[in-house]
């Protein structure tokens, strides 16, 4: 795996599946001022791989999966921290996240790691991390991490 730093992003290159620890590593220390961090990448990209690594890098102790039927699932991170995994991939519309009160949690400074976000851009809090992930190829990833401070 490789770091480059861009203009307004960092890039990870070359993240294979054994990689991905060390690549979640990288983002906490990249995105640690940041509460809500939206994963964006195709089915199959990785996003739930990641997340799951990265949750475990912040001290959760609990199994993660991906939370597609519930939309969300809370972990916790320390006795007073929770942490919050979303899957939008099956809603219909924004209204949906509306009625779950999705704007509470976006602003509510605790971790929101969201998997397709692009189904809910208006509630984006303007400060929030974004990690892209492209498939290179079947075994390897590119993963780019741009910071938003609104």
């Amino acid at each position: 795996m490789f770091i480059r730093e861009e203009t307004a992003s960092v890039v990870l290159e070359e993240v294979t599946l054994q990689a991905m620890s060390e690549a979640a590593e990288a983002l906490v220390e990249i995105g640690k001022e940041y509460a809500v961090w939206l994963f964006f990448g195709e089915m199959g990209a990785g996003k739930t791989t990641l997340i799951r690594h990265i949750c475990k890098h912040l001290g959760v102790k609990d199994e993660v999966s991906s939370p597609t039927f519930g939309l969300v699932k809370e972990y916790r991170i320390h006795s007073d921290e929770s942490l919050f995994h979303f899957d939008f991939y099956r809603i219909k519309s924004e209204e949906e996240a509306s009625d779950m009160g999705v704007d509470e949690y976006f602003f509510s400074d605790q971790y929101c790691l969201v998997e397709w976000p692009e189904k809910v851009p208006s509630f984006w809090p303007e400060e929030h991390l974004r990690i892209e992930l492209i498939i290179q190829n079947e075994h390897t990833r590119l993963i780019r991490v741009t910071r938003y401070d609104g």
